[in-house]
């Protein structure tokens, strides 16, 4: 499996991306432990893999690419949206100081903390409820990551963030969105948001009151 993993990386990294933190995370999680058994075999392919529930583990090189365009470090507090299978929470974890996480699928949730438990991971924390409305309990954030698509850039998430903090989001339609990098930054005394496009990408849908209803 490592040596899978290790060729896995290694196409990512011909992709571009560079941040050496985000490829020694890669390297270091075991990204088979979080899909189901009778996947195992594809767990170092780089595609996204259904988990159940209707949901998916993402495809690693969009794991990097949302991990990298956060910019963290070993001081920051980072909130997930979406812990689906564990894997992101994991990779963030590796870089991160502290990594909040929040799921609306209680099977989903309960699984991901076993894993990642079982890991050693004492610096995740979990909730159950509705992710678009983020974990105001431990906001200002430094960076906040969401793996679902989003219709629009759910209002609770940019207030829980950080002045100069990043928010990473795929936003479009049911089908495909656009994933956006969204710093808040303040311009002649008002808060501004910067939003870059870093490209098309596929999301199962983020449900919830500022996200698909249903």
């Amino acid at each position: 499996m490592i040596e899978k993993r290790k060729a896995l990386v290694e196409s990512i990294k011909r992709r571009g991306i560079k941040d050496e933190r985000v490829l020694q995370a890669l390297l270091k999680v075991p990204r088979h432990l979080f899909v189901p058994e009778d996947l195992v075999h594809n767990a170092y392919v780089d595609a996204p893999l259904p988990i159940g529930m209707g949901q998916t583990i993402s495809q690693p090189y969009i794991v990097a690419l949302m991990t990298e365009a956060l910019e963290i470090d070993e001081n920051s507090r980072v909130l997930e949206i979406g812990t689906g299978s564990g894997y992101q929470a994991a990779i963030l974890a590796e870089i991160a100081k502290e990594v909040y996480t929040v799921e609306r699928i209680p099977q989903l949730l309960e699984r991901a903390q076993k894993i990642l438990k079982s890991l050693g991971y004492n610096n995740i924390h979990f909730k159950l409820g509705d992710g678009t409305e983020g974990w105001e309990e431990f906001a200002p954030y430094d960076a906040i990551i969401v793996t679902a698509g989003a219709p629009d850039i759910p209002e609770p998430l940019v207030k829980q963030l950080k002045e100069g903090g990043r928010l990473v989001i795929p936003v479009g339609d049911e089908l495909t969105q656009r994933l956006l990098r969204i710093r808040k930054v303040k311009v002649n005394g008002k808060e501004k948001l910067k939003i870059e496009d870093l490209g098309g990408c596929v999301f199962v849908k983020l449900k919830g009151k500022y996200g698909w209803k249903g």
